[in-house]
């Protein structure tokens, strides 16, 4: 009989929105994935590749000329030089590559640091590698982080703490006094940073990104994860990578080569083309994505719903206290199977779920979608 490493892990929430909103035909804004195509220009160097032959292994840390465009965005974008033969692996999505990053860094007895509502995927992580992962809840409703909270959590077991911006779920952002307070509390201690930056293309008002890439002394000590993905609108591709030190990424590889030895090949190559010839894409995506969100705040405006608008990603976080004392896993529940919409109930990224009526939707969707989303909405 098999004894469970996460006997408190059932199926992700994702999973079982996306079932839920296929077995009632809801429209499922619950699952981040866009309902329209990727750019053609793409498609076509997908195509070319794989009826050009190019469907076998690729190198275990990715197809170099994908490796070294990755290194000229970074430093296009974030003035940081990596090294694309030492520094860079490429992963079978970001998923992966956080995970292998928490096994490079975590042993057991080891401590993490997560910030609540977390994404799903970094405790079982943590968990899986013999470590204990502490929970600090961010503020309600601008969900920033509490800087003398973190003090206080750090002891000298502590190697890791994680962090997500653009957030999911909540869509807030870091600003430059999150990453100095980072930088000074991690200072001079053993304590590594795995950044999860899947969203950095998708940031609105004007605001900038603040990557790690940008501040040297924590890019020493971080593994930073990104996203095709996210960025080409192709989450079904599982296409994703890292970037750290050579130190760091030396053992994240060991890891790596044992987890999913290498990814996917062609697409590797037409990725590599499309970032040579089509840079604009990802410079122009914040835009794109900013003018989603408006139309979806603007569609519900009259709804019963309070809007906490979002600062980056593809989700809106909408709260529903004047319109149901239900938890959030019940109205979630009950607004798939019975108004055939699918969102996804932000308490189940808690240790602690605080209460709060919230659920997170996705507008990464066709107009004509959000416009059907939005009809529903307003009559509930």
């Amino acid at each position: 009989m098999l004894v469970s490493k996460l006997p408190d892990k059932g199926t992700t929430i994702f999973t079982v929105m996306s079932k839920m909103a296929a077995d009632y035909g809801a429209i499922n804004l619950s699952q981040g994935f866009p309902d329209f195509q990727a750019p053609e220009a793409l498609l076509e160097r997908v195509a070319f590749y794989t009826a050009a032959g190019y469907n076998q292994y690729a190198p275990m840390s990715g197809v170099p000329a994908l490796k070294q465009q990755i290194a000229m965005k970074v430093a296009d974008l974030y003035g940081r030089n990596v090294n694309p033969d030492t520094e860079i692996t490429v992963t079978p999505g970001a998923t992966e590559a956080l995970f292998c990053a928490v096994c490079a860094t975590i042993h057991p007895g080891d401590e993490a640091i997560i910030f609540d509502p977390a994404y799903d995927t970094y405790e079982p992580a943590v968990t899986l590698n013999g470590g204990i992962t502490h929970h600090i809840p961010m503020g309600y409703p601008d969900f920033q982080i509490d800087w003398q909270a973190v003090r206080c959590k750090i002891n000298d077991r502590t190697r890791l703490i994680i962090i997500n911006s653009p957030h999911n779920p909540t869509g807030s952002i870091w600003n430059e006094a999150d990453v100095l307070a980072l930088q000074e509390i991690v200072e001079g201690s053993r304590i590594s940073v795995v950044s999860d930056e899947v969203y950095e293309h998708i940031i609105f008002d004007g605001q900038t990104h603040q990557s790690l890439h940008r501040y040297a002394e924590l890019a020493k000590r971080s593994f930073i994860v990104s996203s095709f993905g996210k960025t080409y609108h192709t989450t079904g591709w599982r296409l994703g990578y890292c970037i750290a030190p050579q130190e760091y990424m030396l053992e994240f590889q060991r890891i790596h080569q044992f987890v999913n030895f290498s990814t996917n090949t062609p697409m590797q190559h037409a990725v590599a083309d499309f970032l040579e010839h089509c840079p604009e894409f990802h410079k122009e995506l914040s835009g794109f994505y900013e003018q989603k969100r408006n139309l979806f705040c603007r569609l519900i405006k009259k709804s019963g719903f309070r809007l906490l608008p979002a600062a980056g990603t593809y989700f809106q976080l909408l709260d529903y206290s004047e319109i149901s004392k239900a938890a959030d896993t019940e109205l979630a529940n009950r607004l798939t199977m019975e108004h055939k919409i699918a969102s996804i109930p932000v308490s189940v990224f808690y240790k602690d779920p605080p209460g709060q009526k919230i659920l997170r939707f996705c507008f990464a969707k066709s107009d004509a979608t959000l416009e059907e989303a939005a009809d529903i909405l307003n009559k509930l």
